[in-house]
Formats: structure tokens, C-alpha cells, sequence
């Protein structure tokens, strides 16, 4: 048998017996920090949508328009931080099932970091998931460097920070950084965060020309949200984009109305329905003769 004839029979018997197809679980064309780092290198924008609360169906919709990251909160925040930390795992994992190439950021709740411990033990279990990256609000930085120094990839946040922080800190979501003093108080927790090991972040309520800055001044992906400028890329929210807000955001640009569109979609199906449009003969099928006439038989005989 010639060397290349054996090759070739090697190969065979590898897959007809083995149960793994290969050994590294990663995704061809996943969108990682480094395909991020790359855009930032290329000047090519970075492209974010946030699902909010409307599921993985809006992900893979997310996904196939080629969108690069999916900036995904916890799983419906009406059932509590503590269960949404138990269900965070399944959470992530429905949404990759549909997603698999989209960028995940899972955005945690402080809950899943009181200390630098349980920050690696739930952020691990956030990448064993399915996540890419992992975003908890107002990280410090000693728990911030520990998590980086042991593989985690951190794409955190500055500016206004989401969530109760904001409401306590700055009484509500408002504009930051109008003055020399505030915008430098957000520049050098950015290059803190860098420093300490943080791999991309958002960056949020801050002016225009105060975004763009920041996002020239550090090495890694700055994506802006309602911040203005370009940055290196820009995020929205679902809900702003298809029209589902009932004040939308400054910011906010609505590209379609999701709930018309599905109003008219459930419509036109129940008009079919009560016209008889809905169900043709095309959408069933039919018994043969034979087999009708003897079950109609028995029928009328019996019943």
C-alpha cells in the first residue's frame, strides 16, 4: 500500500470511530475580542445591538444581518438577580443555540462579583456557556485585574453605568462629562479599566467629542451608547430600533415598527380564517377512497 493510500485509510478510520469530530470546541467565523481588536486596527465601526427583553429570536435575526456583538442582559429581570444568576448559564446557552458566530457580551448583575472568587467562578461559567465576553457593571479594579489574569475577557463599561448604580450615583440617567473635570473622571477610569486587563467597553451618556477622544486615546474597542460620536462603533437597543418604546431615546433611531408589522401579519391570517381563505386544500391532505368510504361506514354503523 502506497504512503498516501495508508494516509488516506488513517483518516477514514478516524471518523468512522471516533466519537469526537475534533478536539477544540471553538466556532469557525465566531466573532471573539480579537476579530473585535481587529476592526478597532482596521478602522472598520463596530456594529451592537441589545436584545433587551425580547429573546434569542431577535439574536439570530441579529446574527444574520451580519451584526457583530450581542450586548445580552440577564434573563428577564423581573424574576430577581438571584435566579437570574441560576438560569444565567441556560440563558446564555439559548441564545448561542440560535447564534453561533454573533459576539455574546453577558452583561452581569453585582451579585455575580462581591468578591474576585465568585466573580471568576460565575464569569467562567458565563464562558462555558456560550459568552465571548463578560460585562459587570462597575467592576473595580482589583477584581477586574484578578479575573483578567486568569482568562477571563473582560468588555465592561464607563460613563453612565446602567442600572441602580446610575440611579444612586448621578440621581437618575444623565448626561456626564459636560465639564473638563467630569470627562477626565471618565477617561481615567477607562485607562484604569485597560491597565487592569479590560478588553473592550461601552462608553455612554457622554458628549460627543468626550467619546470620540476616549475611543482614539485607548488601544481597545470603544462602543458608543448615547454617546454621540462614532467611537469605534455604535450600539442600540431592540426595543429603540423596531419602534417598541413608547417615548424612544434621544439617541435612538427607529428603523421599523416590530409590533405593526406582526399586528398586520396576525390579521391578514385571521381574516383567512373567518373568509375561509385559511386552510386551501393545499395545506392538508386526503385519505384514499377506500380506507374514507370504510371509516365513514363504520361510523355511521356504530356511532
Amino acid at each position: 500500500m502506497m504512503k498516501g493510500e495508508k494516509k488516506m485509510e488513517k483518516e477514514e478510520m478516524n471518523r468512522m470511530y471516533s466519537p469526537f469530530p475534533k478536539m477544540s470546541m471553538a466556532k469557525k467565523g465566531r466573532k471573539t475580542i480579537h476579530y473585535l481588536q481587529k476592526l478597532k486596527e482596521e478602522g472598520t465601526h463596530i456594529v451592537q445591538h441589545c436584545p433587551s427583553m425580547l429573546g434569542p429570536m431577535f439574536t439570530m435575526a441579529a446574527e444574520m444581518a451580519g451584526i457583530d456583538i450581542c450586548r445580552l442582559p440577564p434573563s428577564n429581570g423581573r424574576i430577581g438577580p438571584d435566579e437570574a444568576l441560576k438560569r444565567s448559564m441556560e440563558w446564555i446557552g439559548e441564545n448561542r443555540s440560535v447564534a453561533p458566530r454573533i459576539h455574546i457580551n453577558y452583561v452581569t448583575d453585582t451579585i455575580a462579583f462581591t468578591s474576585k472568587e465568585e466573580a471568576l467562578a460565575n464569569f467562567s461559567r458565563f464562558h462555558i456557556a456560550g459568552a465571548d465576553s463578560v460585562l459587570p457593571m462597575g467592576i473595580n479594579n482589583e477584581t477586574l485585574e484578578y479575573v483578567a489574569n486568569n482568562h477571563v475577557i473582560v468588555y465592561g463599561h464607563v460613563g453612565a453605568i446602567s442600572g441602580w448604580q446610575t440611579m444612586g450615583t448621578h440621581g437618575g440617567y444623565k448626561l456626564l462629562g459636560k465639564t473638563a473635570e467630569d470627562a477626565m473622571k471618565i477617561f481615567r477610569q477607562a485607562y484604569e479599566y485597560q491597565e487592569s486587563g479590560m478588553k473592550a467597553m461601552s462608553i455612554e451618556l457622554t458628549p460627543t467629542e468626550v467619546s470620540n477622544a476616549i475611543a482614539k486615546k485607548l488601544r481597545v474597542p470603544v462602543i458608543n451608547i448615547a454617546a454621540g460620536g462614532a467611537c469605534d462603533g455604535s450600539e442600540m437597543v431592540d426595543a429603540d430600533l423596531f419602534g417598541l418604546m413608547a417615548k424612544p431615546a434621544t439617541h435612538a433611531k427607529t428603523y421599523s415598527y416590530f409590533l405593526k408589522f406582526a399586528a398586520e401579519t396576525y390579521g391578514a391570517w385571521a381574516n383567512d380564517v373567518r373568509t375561509g381563505g385559511y386552510p386551501e386544500d393545499k395545506h392538508g391532505f386526503h385519505m384514499e377512497e377506500k380506507e374514507l368510504d370504510k371509516f365513514l361506514n363504520e361510523l355511521e354503523q356504530k356511532y
